[in-house]
């Protein structure tokens, strides 16, 4: 079986337009779905050659998506290779296709990369997702870009966006007067934060709560507290102890 980097390589299909390191990132994330019945949704056509690539890749078995603002991106749509057209910034439209659309394995935004559109196309679509899928942004580039909505350390950015994520994986953790701001439907549901080089991926996975576990044999005979630990956790960690003896 061609890995993705071989498939694309080959390519002399329709247009299609990558960053030359994107492909790795996307065959290491990806390749678990492959010939599979999975859903594919990918935001963002052009010249539709990315969804000739993502039919060698995944397979016939696959129920590819596009979605594009441009109506002509209409042609490309045959067999189980599906597309919509509609702006990935009109709420109104992201709700619609929601309702007309199956639940996706795998959703890649590589829609117009505007600030505006992208953190549209999260909040609206991340649900979208199921529960062990993948939501993926590409072109993280353009939140540096003033052109597009960005700019270095810009509030309004999707990098800086996407950053809370980081924070609400924690939430688990957080204080009773932080709680509120870091536990979210994202803690509860995401499993990894994934930054590259313009890509973030996020591992969507059903999450509990974590548990401090212990195994083995105490070697030292003072405790953790000597060199800062908190009581709290010395009284379990003593408690732990004593279940061993």
């Amino acid at each position: 079986m061609q890995s993705l980097q071989e498939i694309y390589e080959q390519h002399e299909g329709r247009l299609l337009n990558k960053w030359s390191h994107y492909i790795g990132i996307y065959d290491q994330y990806f390749s678990k779905y492959r010939n599979k019945e999975i859903v594919f949704l990918e935001i963002g056509i052009a010249h539709g050659g990315s969804l000739q690539i993502w039919r060698k890749y995944f397979g016939e078995k696959a129920l590819i998506i596009g979605v594009d603002i441009n109506s002509e991106c209409k042609k490309f749509e045959e067999g189980n290779t599906k597309v919509f057209i509609g702006s990935q910034e009109d709420v109104s439209f992201l709700q619609q296709l929601k309702k007309e659309i199956p639940m996706a394995d795998i959703l890649l935004d590589d829609g117009g990369h505007t600030m505006k559109q992208q953190i549209t196309t999260f909040n609206i679509l991340f649900d979208q997702v199921k529960e062990d899928g993948i939501y993926a942004c590409e072109d993280l580039h353009t939140s540096y870009w003033e052109a597009y909505g960005g700019g270095y350390k810009n509030k309004h950015s999707f990098i800086e966006f996407s950053k809370n994520f980081i924070d609400n994986i924690h939430g688990w953790h957080a204080t009773k007067k932080d709680s509120a701001k870091m536990f979210n439907k994202i803690t509860e549901s995401v499993f990894g934060v994934h930054y590259f080089d313009s890509i973030l991926l996020l591992e969507k996975k059903k999450m509990i709560t974590p548990q401090n576990t212990f195994k083995g044999e105490t070697q030292l005979s003072h405790h953790f507290t000597d060199y800062g630990q908190k009581k709290k956790l010395t009284k379990r960690i003593k408690a732990w102890l004593g279940l061993q003896r």
